[in-house]
């Protein structure tokens, strides 16, 4: 008797640990549940930001020092990063 008190017991305590931990990040969900990827490619950004590929080609010839990341010869733009550069005010001045 005492065997199966003392894993009600461990049951319980787990039982509250993981309510708890559920319920501290209740209000704060990770990011990760984003439809949007992390790094877009250089060739595929035009679809993330709606314009056209000259468009961005321009934009991108226009600013070079967009946040980008080069990785064995391809560029990729942080998703997040490149949306708050864009409405920044460093473009527009």
């Amino acid at each position: 008797m005492e065997i199966s008190l003392f894993w009600i017991g461990a049951g319980l305590a787990a039982l509250g640990y993981f309510i708890g931990d559920g319920l501290k990040n209740f209000k704060n969900p990770k990011a990760s549940s984003s439809e949007y990827p992390t790094l877009i490619k250089e060739s595929d950004l035009h679809h993330y930001l709606g314009l056209k590929k000259d468009e961005v080609d321009e934009l991108l010839s226009k600013y070079p020092d967009a946040p980008k990341v080069e990785l064995r010869g391809t560029r990729y733009y942080p998703y997040q990063p490149f949306l708050e550069w864009m409405s920044s005010d460093k473009i527009y001045k």
